[in-house]
């Protein structure tokens, strides 16, 4: 017997062993790497918060919320007259102004809209376009910002003036960017810088800019009841005109929010209601007025997950 033989014997089987160690040991890295690109998968995910505010405007002025994908949203807005106006006129009853508009969402980052007010008799166009969206889980993002760009026309016939006045002199054009935030599921905020052109000014000596800053809130009093207040700061304004301040207050009813207000605003739109705000609140310059609103699903559900 060769004494050599189990030598051998040993080394052919080690050498039939290591490939199969080898693929062993790459198995285990497999499932190492497997696992970990589970663990990576279940902290990617992003969770985003949603209902910061009940409506798609606080009292007058948009908040940062959109309708759904291929959701149509009929929005009536009303204010009655002046509380200080008395019995004779039902405290305001007698008297109102009113916008109706209709939403729609494109898709989910932006919704469109149109109206018509019956203050000075104007058209409104508008987008909207979520810029970023507050969220938790894999990416933290503290805030949710829009941008709102709006387009109006005053149909209203013009006073007999010493100068031509064209057709393109009764547009006026919004530019507004929302930053929000929902602290909890009782209290969100968002702050609204905002500018508004005017093609044609009242006076030479007036700019054509008007600069503000909208701030808004929800307090959540119960469970279908909510607190809401706006106020916008004008940076420079026109002679004779005020800041616009409201609250009110948000009722859920049945997956639908009415919203009931006291306002200083007569009018509607972003032009009227913040450079246009004639009525102070500590002379009893105050509307009472509601917002309702019925939505349409003119779009099939889709369980396709979202594009954020």
């Amino acid at each position: 017997m060769n004494k050599n033989k189990p030598l051998q014997l040993f080394s052919l089987l080690l050498l039939l062993l290591l490939p199969a160690v080898k693929l062993f040991s790459q198995e285990v890295d497999l499932f190492k790497m497997q696992g970990e690109q589970d663990k990576k998968e279940a902290k990617n995910t992003r969770d985003f918060t949603t209902a910061t505010f009940k409506g798609t405007r606080i009292v007058n002025g948009q908040s940062i919320e959109n309708v759904g994908a291929g959701i149509l949203n009929l929005e009536i807005s009303h204010r009655f007259g002046t509380v200080n106006t008395g019995a004779y006129n039902f405290f305001g009853l007698d008297q109102a102004t009113m916008r109706i508009g209709l939403d729609y969402g494109i898709n989910s980052r932006l919704m469109v809209g149109v109206g018509r007010s019956t203050f000075n008799k104007e058209f409104d166009g508008f987008v909207k376009y979520k810029l970023v969206r507050q969220s938790t889980g894999s990416v933290e993002m503290p805030v949710s910002v829009s941008y709102v760009g709006t387009t109006i026309w005053q149909s209203l016939k013009a006073a007999p003036t010493s100068y031509t006045i064209n057709y393109t002199d009764n547009f006026f054009f919004i530019n507004q960017l929302i930053i929000a935030r929902k602290f909890n599921d009782y209290f969100s905020l968002q702050l609204v810088p905002t500018m508004v052109h005017y093609n044609i000014v009242p006076l030479a000596s007036n700019p054509n800019d008007y600069f503000s800053l909208g701030i808004g809130f929800r307090q959540r009093l119960s469970k279908r009841i909510n607190l809401t207040g706006e106020y916008y700061y004008q940076f420079n304004k026109i002679d004779g005109y005020y800041n616009s301040l409201s609250v009110g207050v948000d009722i859920e009813t049945g997956g639908h929010v009415f919203q009931l207000q006291f306002t200083n605003s007569t009018g509607i739109n972003e032009k009227s209601f913040i450079t246009q705000t004639d009525g102070q609140w500590r002379n009893g310059d105050i509307h009472f007025g509601f917002n309702i609103s019925r939505v349409f699903n003119l779009k099939k559900k889709s369980n396709a997950p979202s594009k954020w």
